[in-house]
């Protein structure tokens, strides 16, 4: 019989396959060899049909591995295996349990066609079924087979380009990371904690002495996630570090952020902005100078001694950096007592879903930074003690945005 039926080899050709590439493939596993042969005529005409048999039900697994079936006819009284439990071998196969199978038999028998659906049949047709029936039930069941095709392709295809992105993200967090600052010890004492969001957003932070009296440090967001934002904050950060200002600008806060508005315009960045914080701390006068642009306050700490201290907000009027060309931006001044500490964060550090499915807010954070830094000692650092209270608050394990602080102390 090999030279009746002909066996094409078939297999998906790559994640970007069409329909057309998932031919209607029936195999038919049946004892009978007439049998085989009336349904091959009746498929003859159709050349978009390729037709595969099997006489040996023992076979049938490895047949239909090689010839990948869009649709499998089987028939249920077979010598040597109980055409039920075939229907269990193909299900419990992974190479066809989503196949389409359609029992076929000689009797209409209710009590079997119950049995073979529950095993897993997909359709029961009485042997031999019309020319034009059996088409359309093996077209409609194919078609089917094919979208299920299509669909877990397109899965895959999902998941390796995630895959992708993902290993981007942390290539671009781990250059970014490369770019922040080395904690500083002494006179000025500097550290901080950079935590990326799994979509990887736009925060970023330096500081650097302008010269020998003046001490600027600084901290950004840019708007969105992923590597465009990641790329944007580079840039930033790379004028910034450069200090490709002059130096006048450098010392004047305000002066600071017009630059960087002029120079980064969001209609020429992909329709992106970012908020800001920079200060500027005199360390002959022991002033700080500061501005912001749509940035949350940052939270200064201040007085004789902890016991004293009082919590002060530095924030100024401004509106996002890149938004609007001509933007204004002003300064502010404090004086910095013996006892300071200063944090300057992004809001990724207390926009955090909780549990009763609130946002946690600024209010909230800062009234917390207030209490650890005035009121009680943290059991460990202020920054460790602060990532671990972020997550304590958050219903998820992992922050939905970059979480950022620096922390600032001048002796």
């Amino acid at each position: 019989m090999d030279e009746l039926f002909h066996r094409d080899e078939y297999l998906p050709q790559s994640l970007n396959s069409k329909i057309e590439s998932f031919p209607i493939t029936v195999l038919l596993v049946d004892d009978q060899v007439i049998i085989a042969e009336a349904i091959r005529r009746m498929l003859a005409e159709h050349s978009d049909i390729r037709f595969h048999y099997c006489n040996d039900p023992a076979n049938a697994l490895q047949i239909a591995a090689d010839v990948k079936p869009t649709v499998i006819l089987q028939d249920l009284v077979m010598p040597d295996m109980d055409g039920l439990t075939l229907v269990k071998y193909f299900r419990a196969n992974p190479a066809t349990k989503d196949v389409p199978l359609i029992v076929l038999s000689i009797k209409e028998d209710p009590k079997i066609k119950a049995e073979a659906f529950e095993l897993g049949a997909n359709d029961y047709a009485v042997k031999l079924p019309d020319k034009q029936e059996l088409v359309a039930r093996i077209r409609y069941h194919s078609m089917a087979y094919t979208r299920l095709l299509e669909r877990n392709m397109a899965f895959n295809k999902l998941e390796i380009s995630q895959k992708a992105l993902k290993i981007e993200l942390s290539e671009a967090a781990d250059y970014v990371r490369t770019l922040l600052p080395a904690p500083l010890e002494g006179e000025i004492e500097a550290s901080w904690c950079f935590i990326p969001s799994t979509s990887l957003g736009g925060d970023a932070f330096g500081y650097h002495m302008i010269d020998k009296e003046n001490f600027a440090f600084y901290l950004f967001d840019v708007c969105g996630h992923g590597v465009g934002a990641a790329l944007l904050s580079i840039s930033i950060l790379n004028v910034l570090r450069s200090q490709a200002f002059t130096k006048e600008t450098f010392l004047n806060p305000a002066g600071v952020l017009k630059a960087l508005n002029e120079t980064f315009p969001m209609e020429k960045h992909n329709n992106m902005f970012f908020t800001m914080w920079y200060g500027v701390f005199n360390k002959k006068t022991r002033t700080l100078s500061y501005s912001s642009g749509g940035h949350p306050p940052a939270l200064l700490v201040t007085g004789p001694d902890k016991s004293s201290a009082a919590c002060i907000q530095l924030k100024t009027q401004g509106l996002v950096i890149g938004g609007m060309p001509d933007a204004q931006f002003e300064n502010a001044t404090c004086k910095i007592d013996k006892f300071n500490k200063i944090f300057v964060f992004s809001d990724g550090v207390y926009e955090i879903l909780k549990a009763d499915g609130a946002i946690f807010t600024l209010n909230e954070f800062i009234d917390y930074l207030s209490g650890i830094s005035t009121k009680t000692d943290p059991p460990d650092d202020d920054l460790d003690h602060i990532i671990h209270f972020s997550e304590s608050v958050g219903e998820n394990a992992t922050f939905e945005d970059d979480f950022s602080i620096l922390k600032i102390t001048f002796s």
